[in-house]
């Protein structure tokens, strides 16, 4: 049986279905960093960058460090975020030169707010602040520097709906298999799964700077 489906194609369309936001929600945007965002950026350990290439293909990748490691805040109006060992498929660096416009969302753990920044960035190969962004010995080959255009809080009514940090709704090991199934069925299919739980165990922390 076919199936009509009722496409949303213009924002007059949108607003009749979502609504419009009440005044302080569409006025919370602001331009620079205040002591409190400065203070949520030094208490988290993660955020999501994305990104998107000339040509619109997006990238959305996790960046990772010690809480009060992940930023660095140059000003109120500039943030950078040092580069750490990866897979080298750079998608969201390929994006930046292209296009520079960045969004962040930067998560506390047990939060269910977040912190969104959102702006303009460049990759920066070597800077004096770097010796700032030493972890465990080990100083950042790249940074993204980010001029911040906007900053603003966002609710916690994803994460409520998620049960994201409830315990209890957590069952990493159901119905999909761990990260050595994975990797063997699309990226190292050569590798016994003994090998590649070995990979992704100890031996991958190491690597981890």
């Amino acid at each position: 049986m076919e199936q009509t489906w009722t496409e949303i194609t213009d924002v007059d369309a949108l607003v009749e279905v979502i609504g419009v936001p009440i005044p302080r929600v569409r006025d919370k945007v602001r331009r620079e960093l205040t002591d409190l965002d400065r203070d949520w950026l030094a208490a988290s350990p993660f955020c999501m960058l994305a990104t998107a290439g000339a040509d619109g293909a997006c990238d959305a990748s996790p960046k990772g460090d010690p809480a009060g490691e992940l930023v660095h805040v140059i000003d109120a109006t500039t943030i950078a975020l040092a580069e750490r060992p990866g897979n080298r498929r750079a998608d969201g660096y390929r994006n930046i030169l292209e296009n520079p416009h960045v969004g962040l969302s930067f998560l506390i753990p047990g939060r269910g707010d977040t912190l969104r920044v959102n702006g303009r960035a460049r990759l920066v190969a070597d800077a004096p602040f770097f010796e700032e962004m030493v972890v465990k010995g080990h100083r950042p080959v790249l940074a993204i520097v980010v001029e911040v255009e906007e900053v603003f809080y966002h609710c916690a009514k994803a994460f409520l709906r998620s049960r994201l940090w409830e315990p209890e709704s957590w069952d990493p090991d159901g119905i999909v298999p761990r990260r050595a199934v994975i990797a063997q069925r699309y990226e190292r299919p050569q590798d016994t799964i003994e090998e590649l739980d070995a990979y992704y165990g100890e031996q991958y922390r190491q690597g981890l700077y």
